[in-house]
């Protein structure tokens, strides 16, 4: 068995990275998923570094699929996906509000077509309300969410966008969990059903346990406490940079004692977890220049050898080769056709009674056009009608 979903099929007509982000990691979990792109590509193919048609981007957010092209403006084509999930267990999108319903393939109408399907839509804002026509990428949600504001300048204190895609990649997490979610309770009743997902809400809720608990409260309401921040400040050393950081009274201590100010851990003004956020600043007054008289690696000795929790911060170069990482088997090399070899992470999520094969590579425009159409009964002859109309992409291999 290669995974806890195999024998589940998935039709991906997501584009970009939230969408196909969540139907990879079911991939890579045992799902067959079956990739919907139009003839133009998905976007992802022009991210980042690029060898013929595909990008570092494309190929991490598609790994393991199957792809098929198809211009589904026409009606064959929309007939092909209405086939395709009535043959499905899941189908994963992420168009603006009421754009599947025009092209007849909502949730409704092939809900009705095959009553168990799962049925995900993800949308930047809602289905409805103020934002809901508004287009929406990771860094407007960011804005929107209080991300940004969460990640001020340290120096201007002007609200940052982080350099990742953080809001596309923990949608992905949530619509990967939900439709899981929903696939067990369709081994409840049976039935399948519409899944609304939002990055917003995504986003929102992923903030609330620390970036917003000072809104928690509703009635009567506690002091505020200074937010997460300049606590969770790198130490700069003479070679690099380490965080140390832990919220309880042993760390702390710890911490100090690996630096060499033991006695900071006894100054009352710190002795608490809100005196350590309200005098942060006498923290880092004490210790940075402790941490800048040692070097990375006899800093994160010392630190060990007081238990304190702390780690190296890596280049991004630096992770590939972690001692951690490559001793967790955390990355895999994948043959991508003529391509060559791409470094890909395995599933995170190790299942001991369905381990997971290894990552597979990402497909080329239209590689598998015969094999899906096939499945649903085409012959090549009605395929090379479909390719000549404009219906169905040729394989770009």
């Amino acid at each position: 068995m290669a995974g806890p979903l195999e024998g589940v099929r998935v039709l991906d007509l997501s584009a970009v990275l939230s969408g196909p982000l969540a139907a990879a990691m079911l991939a890579d979990q045992g799902a067959d998923v079956i990739k919907i792109e139009s003839p133009g590509g998905d976007t992802s193919r022009l991210i980042g570094p690029r060898k013929a048609d595909v990008s570092a981007m494309f190929i991490a957010a598609n790994r393991g699929k199957r792809s098929l092209v198809l211009d589904l403006k026409q009606p064959d084509a929309q007939r092909i996906v209405r086939e395709l999930a009535e043959r499905a267990d899941v189908l994963v999108e992420n168009f603006r509000p009421g754009v599947m319903d025009r092209l007849g393939l909502g949730h409704e109408t092939l809900l009705a077509a095959n009553p168990r399907l799962v049925y995900l839509s993800i949308t930047g804002f809602g289905q409805d309300g103020p934002y809901a026509a508004d287009r929406a990428y990771d860094a407007v949600i960011q804005a929107v969410s209080g991300i940004s504001a969460s990640h001020p300048n340290p120096l201007s204190g002007e609200p940052q966008v982080l350099a990742a895609a953080v809001c596309d990649k923990l949608t992905a997490l949530t619509a990967s969990q939900a439709i899981c979610a929903a696939l067990f309770a369709r081994e409840r009743t049976g039935k399948g059903q519409w899944v609304e997902l939002s990055m917003l809400d995504a986003a929102v809720s992923f903030q609330w346990p620390d970036a917003m608990y000072n809104h928690v409260f509703v009635d009567a309401p506690p002091p505020a406490v200074p937010e997460f921040g300049i606590s969770q400040k790198p130490w700069r050393t003479t070679d690099g940079y380490v965080v140390a950081s832990g919220p309880q009274a042993s760390e702390f201590t710890a911490i100090c004692t690996g630096f060499g100010d033991p006695g900071l851990a006894q100054d009352p003004r710190v002795s608490s977890v809100s005196g350590r956020f309200a005098h942060a600043g006498l923290i880092r007054e004490r210790l940075e220049p402790l941490a800048a008289a040692m070097n990375t690696i006899d800093c994160l000795a010392r630190m060990r050898g007081t238990g304190a929790p702390a780690g190296r911060v890596n280049d991004r170069a630096d992770v590939v080769n972690d001692p951690q990482v490559l001793h967790n088997g955390t990355l895999a090399e994948v043959t991508q056709g003529t391509l060559g070899r791409v470094r890909l992470p395995r599933s995170a999520a190790r299942f001991t009674g369905t381990p997971t094969a290894p990552p597979r590579a990402a497909p080329h425009m239209g590689e598998h056009v015969a094999a899906v159409l096939g499945e649903l009964g085409y012959g090549a002859d009605q395929v090379q009608a479909w390719q000549g109309a404009g219906v169905v992409g040729k394989s770009a291999v």
